[in-house]
């Protein structure tokens, strides 16, 4: 009898024990770190810091000093996930390379060797060809997480998976991953073909809540903008931090919205986010986020990445160095409204064309041009897509309810073979005191043949306030268009014509 009872109140210790250093084993506080970029756009090497005063820029970016940067962290924070949110295509030539099959597979050889645990897809991700994003996936030794994007049949087309679990710390990490539910507005219709995208929101809710009892923490990774981010945080309450992407958002401090930690690093390798978290009981209990700018520093020593770097922007700068042109006056593309550049782009695709008018999507002009020599590398980061030059019937009507539109809504486009000027009337209607096609008066019975990119065309509701008419592609896309038009000027000189003009 006395044997049981000591057997007993021997187990009942044991037991009260093992629970008691369970659960200390488990409260106790865990750290990990989240390191994170986004819209990288293919910045592989430094380019100037634009936003510097004087002459003389500081360099910054690029994949060489990102690892550097990654390479020091790790070494004092040895718990770390590296992690991106799309957007790593268009911007720079490098997206033109073919390597292991891919076009753009060397920027996706450069982040195995940087050492990325995941990444997500962007919308430019898609530019060239869902073939070509499928290819650029399988090169990659990190996984793509994507829950949102399927196929028609409900399968998943890019080598994407919903969702992983990774382990940092004795803690297990569940990352999902989704992209814009803007995606059909933001790709070209080519890119779109056999592709469905779920919304963003029930789909991590959905994940969310199969995660919950089998993780420590929730990331979202997301390519959509800090603006449906919050929505996102206010709406799927297991989560608890999301990285993200898109809106290319400088958070130098993280942004937290229903409790939900949001963070994003801006764009083209220039910072590198860095998140600290403490986790205890399956909360984050604090976090400090930071952006770690990544200025250029010509003294690194050289390593297998930085020669193969180098080697790739030998080739670039080789094939791209050509002078095709002089700029006699800067190209700016301003905050909206009419530019020089865009003035020039729209008149190069209406000409080409042989239409009436012309149109450019302000936002698919990537870069401003200091006057001076135009390079083929120049015009590709000015227009790094590839955009088909297309044409199409316009009634005159349909022309002055486009201008309306432009003023009215303020939309971002530049405009060829248009000239007007308007005010408004007592009522508050736009009046036109002169409207011209080409010299002669408008005509509102008469058809009229555009021209304007795929993309744009695409998204006509968007950018002309009109239905997507039916469009004739041409050959040619808008940058070899373009370069066409400065080969034959040699000389440019553009401006501010005031094409459509308020008199007020």
């Amino acid at each position: 009898m006395n044997f049981i009872i000591l057997f007993r109140v021997r187990f009942v210790f044991l037991l009260v024990t093992s629970t008691i250093l369970t659960y200390s084993v488990q409260a106790q506080p865990k750290t990990v770190t989240i390191l994170h970029t986004n819209d990288i756009h293919a910045s592989f090497v430094p380019h100037e810091a634009f936003w510097i005063r004087g002459n003389s820029k500081p360099l910054v970016g690029g994949f060489n000093e990102l690892a550097f940067a990654i390479d020091s962290i790790c070494r004092l924070k040895p718990y770390t996930i590296l992690i991106d949110d799309g957007d790593v295509m268009t911007g720079n030539p490098i997206t033109e390379y073919i390597y292991q099959g891919a076009e753009g597979g060397a920027l996706f050889e450069m982040m195995n060797r940087i050492g990325y645990d995941a990444w997500t897809q962007g919308n430019h991700d898609f530019d060239i060809s869902v073939a070509n994003l499928r290819q650029l996936t399988s090169i990659t030794k990190f996984p793509t997480i994507s829950a949102n994007i399927l196929d028609t049949l409900n399968r998943f087309p890019v080598n994407n998976k919903e969702y992983i679990i990774l382990e940092r710390n004795g803690l297990k990490i569940g990352i999902i991953g989704v992209i814009s539910k803007d995606f059909y507005s933001l790709v070209n219709q080519n890119s779109q073909v056999g592709i469905k995208i779920l919304p963003p929101i029930e789909t991590v809710k959905r994940i969310a809540d199969q995660l919950n009892p089998k993780v420590d923490i929730l990331i979202a990774l997301t390519h959509q903008g800090v603006e449906d981010d919050s929505i996102l945080a206010m709406n799927v309450r297991d989560l608890d931090v999301i990285v993200g992407g898109h809106s290319h958002t400088r958070l130098r401090q993280p942004k937290v919205i229903n409790g939900v930690i949001i963070v994003q690093a801006g764009s083209n390798c220039e910072n590198l986010g860095v998140l600290d978290l403490t986790i205890e009981n399956k909360k984050v209990n604090n976090y400090t986020g930071s952006l770690h700018q990544l200025w250029y520093n010509s003294d690194r020593p050289k390593t297998s990445l930085s020669l193969f770097i180098d080697s790739i922007k030998s080739k670039i700068d080789q094939d791209y160095a050509e002078i095709i042109g002089t700029l006699k006056t800067d190209w700016e593309r301003g905050r909206g409204g009419e530019s020089g550049i865009g003035n020039f782009i729209a008149d190069a695709q209406r000409e080409k064309a042989g239409a009436d008018v012309g149109f450019m999507n302000s936002a698919g002009i990537r870069k401003d041009l200091a006057s001076g020599p135009i390079t083929k590398k120049d015009l590709f980061e000015i227009l790094p897509f590839r955009n088909i030059l297309t044409t199409f019937e316009l009634t005159g009507r349909q022309v002055r309810t486009i201008v309306e539109f432009y003023i009215m809504q303020r939309s971002s486009i530049q405009t060829s073979g248009i000239k007007c000027e308007w005010r408004k009337g007592a009522n508050g209607q736009i009046e036109f005191l002169s409207f011209l096609i080409n010299g002669a008066p408008l005509d509102e019975n008469r058809v009229y043949h555009g021209a304007a990119n795929d993309y744009m065309m695409g998204e006509a509701k968007k950018y002309l306030g009109i239905d997507t008419p039916r469009l004739m592609y041409l050959n040619k896309t808008v940058l070899s268009v373009v370069e066409e038009k400065i080969r034959s000027m040699k000389e440019i000189t553009s401006s501010i014509d005031q094409r459509i003009k308020n008199v007020q």
